[in-house]
Order: C-alpha cells, then structure tokens, then sequence
C-alpha cells in the first residue's frame, strides 16, 4: 500500500486549504498528515479517513509552546519517532517553517515534495518558485492557494470533488440561522464592530429575523460586547453570543448548521466552504479573493478594490485603511455598490477556483492579464483548464502574454531537474 505523508502545520485555513491534496493522495492510498497539537480534534473531523500525527508548533488554544529548539525536539520526540517508523512513498512539504523543514530531513530527499532541507540547506521545487514570482504582483495572481498545494500532485482530483456546492439548510428562509465570525487573526483584514453590526442588521431584516450567532474565540468577547452596543433590541433577543464559549469541535458543529456564515478571509470561512454553508466573505487589506478565497461553488465575495489593495499585512497602512470605507454602509435593494468594491461569487473551472465579477469593476487589465497567467500555468501543468477561451473571454493580446511568460518563466523551468 501507498503512503503519503503532508506537513501542514500552519493554522486552521491553511489545514482545510491542503484538501484538494489531501483528496488527490487519498485516492491512491493510506494520506498521513502532521498538525500542530492544536488542531488536533478539528483535523479529525475533517480528514477522517486520515492518519494524524501532531506535534506542537504554535502557542494558543492554552498550549504551550517550549523556548528552546531543544525543548522543541524533546516536546515532539514521540510523534517524529511514528514518522521514522514508516516507509512513507512520497512526503509533501507545504510550508517553509523551520520545524517543517527540520522533519523533512528524516527522509529520502528523492521523496520529498514542495520545501525540503538538503545537506542543511531549505531548498525549493520547481513549482515554488514559480508561484513566489507569481506573488510578486499579487492583483493579478492566478491560483488559489488550495490548486497551488493540489498540483504539488501531478493528477490532483477535479476541483468540484472538493468541496460541496453551498446550500442552505433552510432556503425558504423560516427559522434560519446566520453566523458572523467577529474578526480574523490580523484586525486589520476585519471590520469594526460599527461597521459589522451594519451588516449583522442589514441581513438580519433581508432575511426577515433569522437567528443570529456571534462567533470567535476568548480574544473576541470585547468585540462582541461592542458590537451588541449598536444592534437593535429586536435583533438583540434573536442573538446569542458565542465568543469564547466554543471549541474548535464545538465550531464544525454550528457552522454546519448555518445558512450563511459572515467572515473576513478566516479559518471559519474555510471550514464553511468545506461543509457547503454558504459564505458571505469581506476581503480588504492584505486578503485577496484570488489568493484564499472560498473554495467551491456559491460563495459570495465583497472585494475591497483600491489601488493600494492587496498590501502586505507585516507593513504598516499609509492610508489609514482606506479600504475600510466600502464596507462603511451595506448595498441596499436598487443602490449601487460603493465604487470601490468589488462583488463576486465563487465558481470553478478545470484549473481549479476561480471568481465571477456580478458588480463592480476591477482596475483596468487585472483581468486580461490574469487570465493570461491561468493560461501559461494551465499549459506548464500540461491541462487544458484556465483557457479564456472556455471561460467566454477574449484571449489575451500577445504583448500581454509574453509579458507573462517573462515574468513566470525562467530558463531553469524548462532545463534543469526539478529543485534547481
């Protein structure tokens, strides 16, 4: 039998975004994934069929984290000696943290898949370089983080075996229920608790007086405290507070029994898209639909569009978060939306996600060019997905393309072994 082993330990999106992977190996045989400590219960409730080892990675969910790279290796000694006990086939690396790396040297390096340590030294495929060029200009990014991990596998699984189509569990609308996530890790992808509880009261009367769920962790109770402050009392006896109340287990549970769920670019709005909830995302600063939006058909997406969007979330904001003001106020029946954003829904093609612009218009030739981009990443992988042809568009004029080819393409892509 196949085994296949995954090194995910980054946070909870990034875990659900390796399932079209996951999915791929799982095809061929027994997939073993190491996961921080953390997600532990939600990594079994998603991967079931999985084999888990976790180690501790991050600090949170009250777990501590040891100072010391040598208390580190004492800490996890357990887990990494399950993994040197099995002949796995091929292991696949999904992330450049040290301690990720540091497992990737317990085996073959002619195994090893995405970033590996060779004689000491992180090395990179072929492939992650290729997307690191492609992040470069970000607007105009052509894979979702979910197909770049899927094509870590040459024949990774149709992007609509991944997740279901969105569908409310009551589309009549009687006794519905509406989760929103309070804010995300970085507050400044969020909005502020005026400008959510516009949106909490906006929907709460298009959908004629659902249920409505505050989630978030311990961190978040202020928030929601705030929030309540500006909803009104009808609204209010319709509203429970969840914010430190739920496990990540707990979290599974109510997302699945949601209508829709209202979120920043979070682990929560993932885990959404895995159970089929419909999501109505907010992206702003640093979040880019291209890069992590929802995978899957039927989510909706508010896309902060200024020039200056996406920025790099580690850098301090010249604009004073000027990508706040199109969430000031929601889109009303007949009114415009606010001439800097953008409204999309989710949807698929061979490639993988992709997103369909309703309204809005995006800056002048992002589209063009991205759709350059899914063209020259389709014909590398050698598939026939992300021909602007076969989305209805008018194919790339051929300054563009070559542009493209220049900016993702270098000579070693072509001529050399895989991680030169």
């Amino acid at each position: 039998m196949q085994r296949h082993l995954i090194i995910q330990l980054a946070r909870i999106g990034d875990l659900i975004q390796s399932k079209r992977l996951v999915l791929s190996l799982h095809r061929e045989g027994e997939v073993h994934i190491v996961l921080d400590k953390a997600l532990e219960a939600l990594g079994r409730l998603v991967f079931p069929y999985a084999v888990l080892h976790v180690v501790r990675a991050h600090a949170g969910s009250g777990l501590r984290v040891p100072e010391t790279p040598g208390a580190l290796l004492a800490e996890n000694a357990g887990a990494f000696a399950e993994l040197a006990a099995v002949d796995f086939t091929s292991v696949y690396n999904l992330n450049q943290s040290p301690l990720s790396l540091s497992i990737t040297s317990m085996f073959d390096p002619e195994r090893v898949v995405g970033y590996r340590l060779e004689s000491g030294q992180p090395v990179s495929s072929r492939w992650c370089k290729m997307a690191w060029r492609w992040t470069r200009e970000r607007k105009t990014a052509p894979l979702n983080l979910a197909d770049f991990w899927a094509f870590f596998h040459p024949d990774p699984v149709s992007p609509a075996e991944v997740n279901p189509a969105a569908r409310a569990k009551n589309p009549a609308g009687k006794g519905q229920r509406l989760g929103f996530v309070l804010s995300g890790r970085a507050a400044r992808r969020s909005l502020p608790p005026e400008y959510l509880a516009r949106y909490i009261e906006a929907l709460f009367t298009a959908r004629k007086g659902p249920e409505v769920l505050l989630l978030g962790g311990a961190g978040e109770q202020q928030t929601a405290r705030r929030v309540c402050k500006f909803l009104k009392p009808a609204l209010l006896q319709r509203l429970e507070d969840l914010s430190g109340k739920t496990s990540l287990a707990d979290l599974h549970g109510i997302i699945a029994s949601l209508d829709l769920l209202f979120t920043p670019d979070t682990g929560a709005m993932h885990l959404a898209a895995h159970l089929g909830t419909p999501v109505m995302a907010c992206f702003l600063s640093s979040a880019w639909v291209w890069e992590t939006g929802p995978y899957g058909l039927g989510h909706e997406i508010l896309q902060a569009a200024l020039p200056c969007v996406p920025c790099l979330e580690s850098a301090p904001c010249p604009h004073k978060t000027a990508c706040l003001a199109p969430f000031a106020a929601p889109d009303k029946p007949g009114v415009p939306p606010h001439p800097e954003m953008t409204q999309l829904f989710s949807s698929l093609d061979d490639l993988g996600a992709t997103f369909r612009l309703v309204s809005g218009r995006p800056e002048s030739g992002l589209e063009e060019e991205r759709g350059a981009k899914r063209l020259l990443v389709s014909e590398y992988l050698k598939i026939s997905a992300g021909n602007p042809d076969r989305q209805g568009q008018t194919p790339p004029s051929g300054k563009i393309a070559e542009s493209v080819v220049n900016k993702l393409l270098v000579e070693q892509d072509w001529m050399l072994p895989d991680y030169f």
